[in-house]
């Protein structure tokens, strides 16, 4: 669940829901309360005008000119699964192709490379953690050097090097032409794209500058959500306080610099506009008032 508040009296509320990646039998959950002015927004209310712009551009292409994405199952989780399960059907129902590849840990790397090399493949993820903190010959561990091995053609992710470099330093563009945008990581971008919905973003200013005087607290520093996002937020020109377990720092465009060391995550709060939780514990909670 995330809440955001603002400190001028506006507010921007989002809840949203994920389905448990275990099955079995559970019991009713008590029914949500929502904080004063806020409200659910349904993840589809987003999502509809995207669907249909992707739609209506697949629908032009020849059938055997159609994307086709594939992705890397080489693990036995099986919330990976049931995510490449929805994966596939929301590609038959966007008119693309996707094809879940099964492949052993240790044969996953010629996989890729064989679907690097695969023109009829437009697009290729991996379903992580495959190695989890098992170190590479590279360096770094084995999941980090498999995100850099996907080409930077194919990489839908923005996980790779170059994308990662990319959005540290706020290169938008893949060529000077700016014919082609780099790509960046889907979770952190659906953080922004529910921000625009929510009226977050000043469509009066330019792009790049549309978070210009917002502050913004983010309790995460994940590698796939926290950090990038807290990067993409302050490009667009927020200040953005990074909370995680052990620290807080604040975020300027190409900028990281620490807090006053008296200063506390309720501060932060309450002198936010907009507040991002991506804490994955059912059992921390944060009070709204």
């Amino acid at each position: 669940a995330g809440l955001a508040q603002g400190a001028q009296g506006r507010s921007y509320s989002c809840i949203t829901e994920h389905k448990p990646a275990k099955l079995g039998l559970m019991a009713a959950a008590a029914p949500v309360q929502n904080a004063q002015g806020a409200r659910k927004v349904p993840a589809d209310e987003i999502a509809q005008p995207f669907i249909k712009e992707i739609q209506e551009a697949t629908s032009q292409l020849p059938e055997d000119r159609r994307p086709k994405l594939v992705g890397f199952l080489a693990n036995s989780d099986p919330a990976a699964r049931k995510y490449a399960e929805w994966t596939g059907k929301s590609f038959v129902r966007d008119g693309m192709e996707f094809e879940v590849r099964q492949v052993e840990t240790d044969d996953l790397e010629h996989a890729l490379e064989e679907a690097n090399l695969d023109r009829s493949v437009s697009g290729i993820m991996i379903y992580y953690p495959v190695f989890g903190n098992r170190p590479s010959f590279h360096g770094g561990s084995y999941d980090d050097s498999l995100r850099d091995s996907v080409s930077l053609a194919k990489d839908v992710e923005g996980l790779c090097h170059f994308y990662r470099r990319t959005l540290y330093r706020n290169q938008r563009y893949v060529d000077s032409e700016q014919a082609r945008k780099c790509v960046l990581p889907c979770t952190p971008l659906a953080v922004v794209k529910i921000l625009e919905h929510l009226g977050a973003y000043d469509e009066q200013h330019a792009v790049g500058e549309r978070m210009t005087g917002k502050s913004v607290t983010i309790v995460n520093r994940s590698e796939i959500v926290g950090r990038p996002l807290a990067a993409m937020l302050a490009n667009d020109g927020a200040t953005v306080y990074s909370v995680d377990i052990d620290s807080t720092y604040i975020f300027r465009r190409g900028k990281v610099e620490p807090v006053p060391a008296n200063a506390t995550t309720d501060e932060f709060v309450r002198q936010s506009d907009v507040v991002v939780l991506g804490v994955p514990s059912d059992s921390y909670k944060m009070d709204p008032a």
